[in-house]
């Protein structure tokens, strides 16, 4: 006869018996030990999932004390740390707490084992749902969230188009158009790109719009004043430094964001270049260091705190079975300008680019 009370918890022992092995080694599964082959380890969270086994002890117990996994690979990055303050008050004035948390290694989180222990051990922790930063590959940990029924919200996606995901972001195009409008209208024509990694949506969206601005303009684009790489200061001297060195340089320079646009200030200051006598130079992101570089740099402002509290409110919301009325979520983005655009050189008054010591 079929049980008229609450519906019985699923227990060790019946992950044991459902999978055909002993309660010892469901235990060693769930807890990570190394002794456990992969395929035994990926039929027990098979059956985690399928019966909705939750372990009795902390923090299940203590259920008023939910929390709220962010998951990143740069931790280092002024735009991270910029979200993660924005994810912070959000929790906080939820009542979460916050759970920062570095993704599994790259190689090994595209495998469904990996991603569904991951995702088991936020459970465990008492995650009511997941935010991912420009994670890179994140379909498998995507899917494994579905499977265990929390919430996962990226901000700036990066290489997936994982039909389950939910995502916030800014205007990137509209940005990055604005800010090539400006140099334009400036009288900027000879204008350089350095952008992200092409695989990243954010990077893509915003050389879209630097390319539309050109094209509006009348002006063609230049495949020899295009450089694509990663985000972060190294890459944007080196890039810069590239650009600077062909016999006709860019009078502006375009970086996809502000740790870019730091490096190509770097390495005019080293060339003797000076900005924006010589070359202008804009960023994108408008983080606060932005504000203290020499000359302060021309920018696209992105709430980056703005998205951090969206996606934790989204996630509060999906949490409470309030589907978002859109998968994606743009917020908008302005320019701000400082003292690094100016109009270009005359070929009069230009002054000739030096080069490096060999």
């Amino acid at each position: 006869m079929a049980s008229q009370g609450k519906a019985r918890r699923a227990t060790l022992a019946d992950i044991a018996s459902a999978t055909g092995l002993s309660k010892a080694t469901v235990s060693k599964a769930l807890n990570g030990r190394d002794d456990v082959s992969s395929e035994t380890r990926e039929r027990v969270l098979a059956a985690v999932t399928a019966l909705g086994y939750r372990p009795t002890t902390t923090p299940f117990v203590a259920a008023s004390r939910r929390a709220l996994t962010v998951v990143f690979d740069l931790p280092a990055s002024p735009y991270i740390l910029n979200v993660l303050q924005g994810a912070l008050i959000a929790a906080t004035e939820g009542h979460l707490d916050l759970l920062p948390r570095l993704a599994p290694d790259l190689k090994a989180r595209t495998h469904r084992t990996v991603a569904r222990e991951w995702i088991a051990a936020q459970h465990a922790s008492g995650a009511i749902g997941i935010v991912g930063l420009t994670l890179s590959e994140p379909d498998a940990l995507i899917d494994a969230a579905a499977a265990a029924g929390l919430p996962f919200v990226m901000v700036d996606p990066v290489d997936t188009t994982n039909e389950r995901m939910i995502s916030v972001g800014s205007s990137n195009w509209a940005g990055a158009r604005a800010a090539t409008d400006h140099l334009i209208a400036l009288g900027h024509r000879r204008i350089g790109w350095i952008g992200g990694p092409e695989a990243s949506t954010a990077a893509r969206d915003r050389f879209y719009g630097f390319s539309t601005a050109l094209d509006a303009a009348g002006l063609a684009l230049d495949p020899a004043l295009v450089r694509h790489g990663t985000f972060d200061v190294a890459t944007g001297s080196r890039l810069a430094q590239e650009l600077l060195a062909a016999p006709t340089p860019p009078t502006a320079i375009m970086a996809a964001d502000d740790e870019l646009a730091v490096g190509v200030l770097a390495t005019a200051y080293e060339r003797g270049v000076r900005v924006p006598d010589d070359l202008s130079v804009t960023g994108f992101d408008d983080t606060p260091q932005s504000a203290w570089t020499t000359p302060p740099l021309t920018t696209v402002h992105q709430h980056l705190d703005g998205m951090g509290r969206m996606a934790v409110q989204t996630v509060l919301d999906m949490s409470a079975d309030r589907q978002p009325a859109s998968r994606h979520v743009e917020l908008a983005t302005s320019l701000t300008l400082r003292g690094s655009t100016a109009a270009p050189p005359t070929a009069a008054s230009a002054t000739p680019q030096t080069t490096s010591p060999a």
